[in-house]
């Protein structure tokens, strides 16, 4: 599976999928294949510990260089939901 991988200082801590279809192009495929591949341990260990840092962009607020470039749809509730 391709999906758009979200960083913050080179940590990997989320992901979208990417829309059906996208495996048919060659190109994406192609740069895909010259990065590394990412397990969702991956993904678990790097969020837990970013958030252990309180250093999570999607639930802690911080000065980003490029907040524009954060996933921005259903991250919401999180915020709700660790701050009570």
């Amino acid at each position: 599976m391709i999906v758009k991988m979200y960083f913050i200082n080179e940590i990997p801590f989320t992901f979208d999928e990417l829309p059906d279809g996208h495996l048919y192009d060659q190109d994406l495929c192609r740069t895909a294949d010259k990065y590394r591949a990412y397990e969702p341990d991956d993904l678990f260990k790097n969020s837990f510990y970013l958030i252990d840092e309180e250093a999570h962009p999607l639930l802690f607020d911080m000065d980003l260089e490029n907040p524009q470039d954060l996933p921005d749809e259903g991250y919401e509730f999180l915020r709700q939901d660790l701050s009570s």
